[in-house]
Order: C-alpha cells, then sequence, then structure tokens
C-alpha cells in the first residue's frame, strides 16, 4: 500500500514552531467573527446563538495561571459551542484597572523623577497613563492569543476606550435622574497610603500577631485590639436580654475616668451584641467601624473623628495628636496601664483589611462620598426578569434577587446561591468615588450650592467638575452591554443579549456578579447572563496559594514555550471541578506534553497503516455503518458510547470529567489496545481477510479524526495540524461539526 505521509509526521510534534502559525491562520480566517461564519457557509443565519463577554483582565497586566484558567474555559465551551454549529461570540476587552495602573506610573515617575501627581498635574498625569497602557497593553493580548483563545477581535473593547466611556457617563446620568445615584456621608474603606477609597474586592486580609486589650470602663470590662480609637468612644453597647446587665437601661449615663480624664458615656441596648462572646459588653467607634457606624445610624447617636486621612491621630487626641496609629498604641495602652485601667492582655490573631494596591492598612472613615442607593424604588419601565413586572416598583437590590430567584440567572456550582443571597440581604449602598485621577470622571459640576449631571459640562462661567472618578466595578457592571454598543440600540445588542455564560473566579462573583445583575436589570429588564459559571483557585503541587512570597509561581508563558500551550491547557483543566480549587504543577504540564507526542504518534501510524494522507481516498469515505467484523461493531459501539458521555458532561460543564474521558480513550483504549491489536490484523495478507482489514482501516481512520474533533476544544494546536496533515481539502478543524455518532 502507497502511503503518503506528510514529512512533518516525520518528525517529533515541535509546538513553538506551530501553535503561533495555527493561530495566525484561525485568525485570518476570520472564524473567530460569527458573521464571516455565517457568511462563509459554516454557520446558518438562523443557528441559535451562543456569546460570551470576556471578563476583562487588567490592561497592564500579565498572564497568570488563574486568568489562564478563566480563558481556557471560556475558549473550551467557545470552541464547542462554535462546533455544534451555533452562531458562536466570544467578545474580548481589556480593564483599566484604574488604581492599580495610576499606582504603577505614579511609583515609576517617583522613583526616576522624585515627582508627585500633583507635582505633574492631572492631565500631564493621565497623558503619562495613556502612553502607559498603549505601551502595556501588548502583553497580555499577545499573551490572550498564545494560549489559543479564540476571540473575535473585531469587537474588541477597552473600559476606558470612547464608545464605553460614552456608556459610562449616560449611565451615571440616568441613575442621577432616577434618584439611585446620591452624595453624602457614609462610611467607606479607605486606603491612606493611595489616599483613596477601594471596594471591597480590593481588599487583602493579611494575618496579624497583635494584642487583646482588656481595659475598665466605668463599671464594665470592654476588649479591643484598637485603643487609639477609644478616644471617640462614649456609648456602651449591651444585649437588651443580657440578664446581667438588666439593672442599665437604654439611654442611662455614667461617668468615668478615661484616657484623657473624666468623660462621660451612655448605655445602648442592641440585639447586635452576642451575650455569648466575652463580656457581653462593648464601646463603639461609629467613626472608625463599619458595625459601629450601623449601629449609631440605628440609634442616631453622635460620630467623632479620631483619625485622620493619613492615619495620624487628630488633634482633640490631645498629647497623641499627629502620632501614627501604631506609635499613638503603645502611649496610649500605657497611660491606661498608669490609670489602672488596662486589666489584661492576650496575645491575639485576628485578619487585618489591607489595600491590594498598595499595601496601606485600610482605615474606615466617614466621607462625603457617591454612592449607589441600592434600596430604593424606582419604576422598571420594562422587564423580561421573572417576578418582576413592566411597570412596577421595584429595588436595586430586589432585581439582583429575582434573577437568581427565578431561575433566569443560573449559578454553577449551585451551592453558590447561599452565598449570593446571604450577600444580597447584607449588601449596603455602593460607594461609587475614588479618589485618584485616571477614570470615568464624574459627570457633576459645581457652582455655589448648584449642582449639575449631565453627560457635557454646563453652559456659563463658574462651573467646576467633580475631581473624583468613578470606581473601576461602574463601568464593569456595563459590560455585557456596554461592549455591543449600548446606549445605542445596535444589531449585536438586539442579537447577543443577554449573554449566555459568565465564566469567572467564585471569589468575585458578589463584586462583579451581582453589580452587573444590577445594570442590566435596571437599564435593560433583562439579566446580563443566563448561567454562571464558577471556578476555583489554581493552586501550586502542594496545594499552597500560588504568591510571590512563597516563590512557586508557575508562569503559564513559560511553561508554554517549554511544553506546548497544549499541555498547559489539558493540565489546568483536568482535576479542576467546578467552583473547586484545582492544582498546578510543572510536573503535571510536563505529562500532557507527553500526550501531545501520543496523539502525534498515533496519527503517524493510522495515516502510515491506512495510506491515508492528501492523496488519499480513504479520507471521503464515509464512517463503517456497517463493521466487517463483531470486534469492529464492538468498538464501535464504545467509541460512540464515548462522543455520548464526552458531550454530555460538556453539556453539564464537567470540562474536566470530558478531558479525562477522551484522555483515558486516546491513550488506554486506542493507543493501548485497538491499536496494537490492528496491527496483526492489518499485516495480514490473505485475500479473504481483505474486507475486515479494510473495515479496521477505515475504523482506524474515523476514531482519529473523530478522537481530535472531541480533543480539539482542550488541545487546539496539536489537534487543528494534524487535521491539516490528514484532511487539508477539507475546512480547518475549529469550524467541523462537533461529532454525534459514527
Amino acid at each position: 500500500m502507497e502511503n503518503n505521509i506528510d514529512e512533518r509526521l516525520l518528525k517529533p510534534y515541535d509546538p513553538v514552531a506551530t501553535e503561533r502559525r495555527i493561530y495566525k491562520m484561525w485568525e485570518e480566517s476570520g472564524f473567530f467573527n460569527p458573521d464571516v461564519c455565517v457568511d462563509k457557509g459554516v454557520t446558518k443565519p438562523d443557528a441559535p446563538v451562543y456569546n460570551i463577554v470576556l471578563p476583562p483582565p487588567n490592561v497592564t497586566g500579565i498572564l497568570h495561571m488563574g486568568s489562564a484558567l478563566m480563558l481556557v474555559i471560556e475558549d473550551i465551551l467557545i470552541r464547542q459551542a462554535r462546533m455544534a454549529g451555533k452562531r458562536t461570540l466570544w467578545l474580548p476587552g481589556t480593564d483599566s484597572a484604574a488604581i492599580a495602573t495610576q499606582s504603577k506610573v505614579e511609583k515609576e515617575i517617583q522613583k526616576k523623577e522624585g515627582k508627585s501627581r500633583y507635582d505633574l498635574g492631572r492631565e500631564e498625569l493621565l497623558k503619562r497613563i495613556d502612553n502607559f497602557v498603549d505601551e502595556s497593553k501588548a502583553t497580555i493580548l499577545s499573551q490572550m492569543r498564545a494560549i489559543g483563545a479564540s476571540l473575535d477581535w473585531s469587537r474588541y473593547a477597552y473600559t476606558m476606550d470612547e464608545k464605553r466611556y460614552d456608556a459610562v457617563m449616560e449611565a451615571f446620568v440616568r441613575m442621577y435622574k432616577a434618584g439611585l445615584i446620591y452624595r453624602g456621608h457614609r462610611i467607606v474603606n479607605w486606603d491612606p497610603k493611595g489616599q483613596t477609597t477601594i471596594a471591597d474586592d480590593e481588599i487583602v486580609y493579611q494575618e496579624e500577631k497583635t494584642t487583646w486589650y482588656t481595659f475598665k470602663y466605668g463599671p464594665f470590662e470592654i476588649g479591643t485590639t484598637r485603643p487609639e480609637t477609644k478616644f471617640g468612644d462614649k456609648y456602651v453597647v449591651m444585649h437588651p436580654d443580657d440578664a446581667r446587665y438588666a439593672q442599665y437601661k437604654d439611654g442611662d449615663t455614667f461617668e468615668l475616668e478615661w484616657i484623657n480624664g473624666k468623660t462621660k458615656a451612655t448605655v445602648v441596648k442592641d440585639k447586635v451584641m452576642d451575650m455569648e462572646t466575652g463580656t457581653g459588653v462593648m464601646t463603639i467607634t461609629p467613626w472608625h467601624s463599619i458595625v459601629d457606624f450601623d449601629i449609631a445610624e440605628r440609634h442616631k447617636l453622635d460620630k467623632e473623628q479620631i483619625i485622620d486621612e493619613r492615619g495620624r491621630m487628630l488633634s482633640h487626641t490631645g498629647e497623641f495628636a499627629g502620632m501614627k496609629i501604631i506609635e499613638a498604641r503603645q502611649k496610649i495602652v500605657e497611660k491606661l496601664r498608669s490609670k489602672g485601667l488596662l486589666l489584661k492582655e492576650e496575645p491575639h490573631v485576628h485578619n487585618i483589611a489591607t489595600a491590594e494596591r498598595t499595601g496601606g492598612i485600610i482605615e474606615p472613615q466617614i466621607m462625603l462620598q457617591w454612592f449607589v442607593d441600592v434600596n430604593k424604588k424606582f419604576t422598571i419601565p420594562h422587564s423580561e426578569i421573572p417576578n418582576i413586572r413592566t411597570g412596577s416598583e421595584v429595588s436595586l437590590k430586589e432585581i439582583m434577587r429575582a434573577s437568581v430567584e427565578s431561575g433566569e440567572v443560573e449559578i454553577t456550582p449551585d451551592n453558590f446561591n447561599n452565598v449570593y443571597f446571604n450577600w444580597i440581604n447584607n449588601l449596603r449602598d455602593w460607594c461609587i468615588s475614588r479618589q485618584i485621577w485616571f477614570g470615568h470622571r464624574i459627570p457633576v459640576w459645581y457652582k455655589g450650592d448648584e449642582i449639575y449631571c449631565g453627560r457635557e459640562a454646563p453652559k456659563g462661567d463658574g462651573w467646576a467638575q467633580d475631581s473624583d472618578v468613578l470606581d473601576t466595578w461602574f463601568s464593569s457592571a456595563l459590560w455585557t452591554f456596554s461592549t455591543l454598543g449600548w446606549p445605542e440600540k445596535t444589531k449585536d445588542l438586539e442579537t447577543y443579549h443577554p449573554t449566555s455564560v459568565l465564566e469567572t473566579g467564585y471569589d468575585i462573583i458578589f463584586f462583579w456578579v451581582a453589580r452587573m445583575i444590577l445594570a442590566s436589570g435596571f437599564f435593560l429588564g433583562q439579566v446580563p447572563f443566563k448561567k454562571v459559571y464558577l471556578h476555583g483557585i489554581v493552586r501550586d503541587g502542594q496545594g499552597r496559594k500560588i504568591s510571590k512570597s512563597l516563590g512557586n509561581n508557575i508562569d503559564p508563558m513559560d511553561m508554554g514555550v517549554k511544553y506546548g500551550m497544549d499541555a498547559v491547557r489539558m493540565s489546568l483543566i483536568v482535576g479542576t471541578s467546578m467552583g473547586a480549587d484545582s492544582r498546578i504543577s510543572e510536573d503535571k504540564i510536563k505529562a500532557y506534553k507527553h500526550f501531545s507526542n501520543k496523539i502525534w504518534n498515533i496519527t503517524r501510524f493510522v495515516l502510515t497503516a491506512t495510506g491515508g494522507g492528501p492523496t488519499s481516498d480513504l479520507s471521503e469515505v464515509g464512517p463503517p455503518l456497517k463493521p466487517a467484523s463483531p470486534r469492529d461493531t464492538e468498538i464501535l459501539a464504545e467509541f460512540n458510547k464515548l462522543i455520548t458521555d464526552v458531550t454530555g458532561c460538556m453539556d453539564r460543564g464537567q470540562f474536566h470529567l470530558a478531558a479525562e474521558s477522551i484522555y483515558a480513550y486516546v491513550w488506554h483504549t486506542f493507543a493501548d489496545k485497538i491499536i496494537e491489536e490492528s496491527k496483526e490484523i492489518l499485516a495480514g495478507d490473505e485475500p479473504a481477510d481483505e474486507a475486515v482489514r479494510e473495515s479496521r482501516r477505515q475504523l482506524l481512520l474515523q476514531i482519529l479524526k473523530t478522537s481530535l474533533k472531541l480533543l480539539h476544544p482542550f488541545m487546539p494546536f496539536v489537534t487543528e495540524e494534524l487535521w491539516g496533515i490528514i484532511e487539508p481539502r477539507e475546512q480547518m478543524l475549529m469550524v467541523q461539526k462537533w461529532p454525534t455518532q459514527l
């Protein structure tokens, strides 16, 4: 039998030499764009729509294993949907990550020029940031291509581009006019180092060993780790049902000796107190504690600032004025000790809140900021959300709850539903203003007591625009529809919204998922996506969180160069179930490089044994519908079951099981058993056995080709390369039909 084996198969598989060429071929084909797929006839015009909007990575960031996992899962979803004949769109974008980006640029300027942002001025700093972004974004975009992400680059969006800027301005103005955005004094997360408010998701909790102090406070004992805040404590809180303090009535006052002399305190009864913890009594510092602030709001209590925005003690703390917190803490303890008011000191371990970007310790502060009111009712003009009628009175919190309760948004795994609802139930108004210069500037102007909100500056002299910018998450909340052209009524918006799936890490389910549901419900009366697929954290081989301090980072790009990106992709998916943390190691990646080699060698054998190749008629012959032996019938049935099982796992989002099944079949069933037994069958030369030999040749070739289709979403590069060798006259594997049965 004549063989026409492609020369590439005569050499070992070289992923580095192959992957960039393959991706270029995909991109130039236009098939990442669903419109091109329709125009070229690989997708039917009336095909069902499947759409994912990429969670936008930081434009100045680099790909790490966590973001690589996200890209791989979404690419698997997209490639399988495209092969299943759906009108498939994966829309790419990047995020300005304003605080992180400005912080990077400011540090660089300070290091090189010894200047602060105030030395440069707003206009010059923003110019420097724009230049930095332009230079940096190419890195993350090239890395997304390197991992094989089949994104429609013709629709690329950036949170700070002109269209998204227009969308953000329109969104703010509409919510302001609806009375859902207001300016007021409320407690916020303040970063004294970065000199800005930050979102809850930008907080990193770090374990700290400290001291738990117990003080005598009049007739009570109180405990704290923060003596420096106690200047403002003039309320003692206890549970109304605590029998130990039944003699004290709500509103009772008493005099006591405290840090700087005599002071008065008032008893407050509140059910927030846990009678089982400590003495069941605490003093509150409403200006510097979110819990204490809520108590003060409920009881209409006074609030007094003790620490300023730079993290230093204020003047009314007397001898401690101007001191940093840590310095003041020890001196205050010593003073209380000298007065006989320090009862106990005990070692204590707790988590402290720090700013992710600056490392500054968060100091809650009551500040004048902009907020989104999540409880205020408004009339919803249009609703496609079950349980919310068009024209009804509803709050943003109710939209967030109803969208998931109704099943219109399905969270997978479903054990995160309770976590989501608990967070919604305790949700406070969302602080959306930031004291930095890079970002979407708040479209509000002031002149004396006048306030104007609009997309453009008001006419006339004397108006000054608010200096703050919007929280990055405000623009990200609009992401599923701003990327499709909103506020214009575009064809893309009509076709692709709501999107099919949001795939993201379980750690931002509240901060981003909930806010997108909020925004989409308010502006469109729709949910932003039908399903939320949550993945976990990628850990090292020992199960530890990957971090610089541990020195256990594994760079996906380095691993791709060393072992091939298909190996990286498989190592991220195998063993990774929905919503669960996973492990990655170089040994694991290396194992899947061996699998790439195995597929390569299997293909060489099958084409050699069957006479397959560019000039062979075998590739044009249909599947062996009538196997010539009972064994071939058995093999065919077993493989058809594999197709069904893999497709079922894909439909259920069990990608790890799908990958494991096809891996096990190709290596241990196809290679180790079927191919080995085929060698003897194909080696025979009896004319009477020709039908059996031909049946086996066809079976081997069809199993190989169909296995490549099943593997393609997981290992797109090597499978596309092999498909081009086997079927050079066919459309590329990326747009072949997903297999059903042979």
